[in-house]
């Protein structure tokens, strides 16, 4: 009899451990829940543009010329699809007019 006394002690301990461990996981997932939400509150704060020096605060800087060849690249796609009249340099300008007002 001792020896089945001794295995339902032991079956016990391993249940009691088993919840200890589960309270512990539920636990650090609340706390990580937590400070996710912390560093994306904190993340969603917009921070002031600082003007760049040598440059007028409220200018708009002048695209890339990858920018602007792969937004022209897109005005030739559209254009040919839709059987538009034009050439690559009209899908250019109207490449760089795009991204300079922020259409793109």
């Amino acid at each position: 009899m001792p020896a089945k006394k001794s295995a339902k002690k032991a079956t016990t301990k391993k249940a009691a451990a088993k919840k200890v461990s589960a309270k512990k996981t539920v636990a650090k997932k609340a706390i990580t829940k937590k400070t996710t939400a912390k560093k994306v509150a904190k993340k969603s704060v917009t921070k002031k543009s600082t003007p760049v020096a040598g440059k007028k605060p409220g200018t708009i800087a002048k695209p890339t010329t990858d920018a602007i060849a792969r937004q022209a690249y897109l005005n030739y796609l559209h254009r040919i699809e839709n059987s538009l009249p034009g050439n690559a340099e009209q899908d250019w300008v109207e490449a760089e007019r795009m991204l300079v007002q922020g259409k793109a």
